[in-house]
């Protein structure tokens, strides 16, 4: 996100938080990725996809190769199974943010040869990673199909003050007056925001609205969520089915 889009907000419906940005030690992402390789043969043996999911499968195979469709295969068999499962909004919320985490990070200049690239949950599985504005984007739709109301949720533009950096979490209230438990990709574990205090927010939306804050910690409803271009983009991407191709073959 450019620093021109950067306008203020707040946590806890009214809070604030920091973040830090960068990738996992090579190693680490070795070991993770060939975790979730080998999720789908697991996840699927219980029961078939439906078309709809297939077809999704069938467009990242073509578009992304075949590991692709694997990915995709493990993440529509984990929206099946937990929207039938009975979870609580705290298992949905484990389970989503453990699988996410498996992905590699990357930088969108490296990935999409763009500065700011927000890809949709298809194209960040198919292109094998993305920075943190991609796994929130996935983890937050996810959460929303497993039933996870849109108003319970905001994703979250934060700064890492230390290292004077952007990053975006995903925050779920449980009530509107709520701490939020910040789900990142840089933590494991999901954590509410008065143990993040390395977070600083600086604006939160959802599907519908946009928050800003003229003062730490005094939230501010300002309008629409389509006033973020980038969300708006990536909405209508989501729409129409194109599917970008990444720069770089995080499979090869």
């Amino acid at each position: 996100m450019t620093q021109k889009e950067v306008a203020s907000t707040g946590w806890s419906r009214r809070d604030g938080y920091r973040a830090l940005a960068g990738a996992r030690a090579p190693w680490r992402v070795r070991l993770l990725w060939l975790a979730l390789l080998a999720i789908p043969l697991l996840l699927s043996a219980s029961q078939p996809l439906s078309p709809e999911d297939m077809k999704l499968v069938k467009r990242a195979e073509e578009t992304y190769g075949p590991r692709a469709g694997k990915r995709v295969t493990s993440w529509r068999t984990l929206a099946m199974q937990n929207k039938a499962a009975g979870l609580t909004d705290r298992q949905k919320l484990e389970k989503v943010n453990q699988f996410f985490n498996q992905m590699r990070f990357i930088d969108d200049i490296k990935l999409w040869h763009k500065k700011d690239y927000w890809a949709t949950p298809l194209e960040f599985l198919g292109a094998a990673g993305g920075d943190c504005e991609d796994f929130s984007i996935s983890k937050y739709f996810t959460l929303l199909e497993l039933g996870i109301p849109d108003e319970k949720m905001r994703m979250v533009y934060v700064k890492a003050l230390d290292y004077n950096q952007f990053h975006m979490v995903v925050a779920y209230y449980e009530t509107p007056a709520a701490v939020p438990l910040i789900l990142d990709n840089l933590v494991g574990s999901i954590r509410p925001a008065t143990q993040r205090a390395d977070l600083l927010p600086i604006y939160s939306f959802n599907g519908s609205h946009l928050w800003l804050m003229k003062a730490r910690g005094q939230g501010e409803l300002a309008g629409q969520s389509s006033r973020l271009g980038l969300w708006t983009d990536l909405r209508n991407r989501m729409t129409s089915g194109r599917l970008a191709r990444p720069a770089v073959n995080l499979d090869d």
